[in-house]
């Protein structure tokens, strides 16, 4: 799927002349870096926004700033009684629910659960939270999820035999794209389970933004990238306002989009331009299936 829009476009032109009046979207660390840009737009075009976030004092002053109809929830995405507490408290439809919040390349770590930090952060705390709020997503008739993954998925597929680095040595980088690939995935069979309920996900690639999201890696994220691709917070939130708010998405879901446009798989990392193409592992359906039934396990134990 092609539209107008690419790697230069924002969030606020992307979304031009859609009404989300009397719709209500949930951004997951929408305090800081695209996920601000993200809620600012969808609130611009009338939507009624929830920050969940794990300082909601940062939230509050990210509400105030982007102001209109902007309210802040507590959600720590790596303790399953916050994220039960968010969707518990949750009432009424939910239109849009933007998988933002993320950590990449963090030091070896791992919840009380024994799960991998960034597999339990970027792909784990959502999967709860969306199977959760699954009830209100339905209601709404129409929802979408935008599951926010990166180019770095190409570095490592699931590896299903040894998820948590219990025999593995631990690499930042390996960790965080194989969290990656689950995001995808999560939108493949979130899509194939919930077509029906009205519920369609997809995954984005955002660009390369310098925002806390590197901390773990001194500002500048893998300290490779020209600055020819690097994007800026607004043009960073672009994918995933489209894909929220497109008429173009309507019932589409299942796919990965960057630049604004559906991606082109690929076999082999370096086929395309770099930060261009989805891996084929990360679309298929039956590691798609194997990821839900194994996080649903996890969930289930914990």
């Amino acid at each position: 799927m092609k539209t107008e829009f690419g790697f230069t476009s924002t969030a606020l032109e992307v979304s031009e002349g859609v009404d989300l009046t009397g719709k209500r979207a949930v951004v997951t660390g929408g305090s800081s870096g695209i996920g601000v840009e993200t809620a600012r737009a969808l609130a611009a075009r009338g939507a009624e926004v929830t920050l969940a976030v794990r300082d909601t004092e940062a939230g509050e002053k990210t509400a105030q700033d982007i102001g209109g109809n902007v309210h802040v929830a507590r959600l720590d995405l790596t303790d399953l009684a916050s994220v039960e507490a968010f969707a518990n408290a949750w009432t009424g439809p939910l239109h849009v629910l933007v998988d933002n919040a993320g950590v990449m390349a963090s030091p070896e770590q791992h919840t009380e659960q024994g799960w991998e930090w960034q597999f339990a952060t970027n792909h784990l705390g959502h999967f709860a939270l969306a199977t959760s709020l699954h009830g209100a997503l339905k209601a709404a008739g129409n929802a979408r999820i935008v599951s926010l993954s990166s180019t770095g998925h190409m570095i490592s597929p699931v590896v299903f035999d040894d998820v948590h680095y219990a025999f593995r040595p631990y690499d930042p980088w390996s960790a965080y794209g194989q969290s990656k690939t689950a995001n995808v995935l999560f939108a493949v069979e979130a899509t194939r389970r919930w077509a029906a309920d009205g519920i369609t996900a997809n995954a984005v690639m955002p660009g390369a933004i310098l925002t806390n999201l590197q901390r773990h890696t001194g500002g500048q994220g893998s300290g490779t990238m020209p600055a020819a691709l690097l994007k800026t917070p607004e043009q960073g939130a672009a994918t995933s306002v489209l894909v929220a708010t497109s008429p173009l998405l309507e019932g589409i879901g299942g796919r990965y989009f960057n630049d604004c446009n559906e991606a082109q798989t690929v076999d082999r990392r370096g086929e395309l331009p770099r930060l261009q193409g989805v891996a084929r592992y990360a679309l298929d359906p039956e590691a798609a299936e194997r990821l839900w039934t194994y996080s649903e396990n996890l969930l289930e134990k914990a």
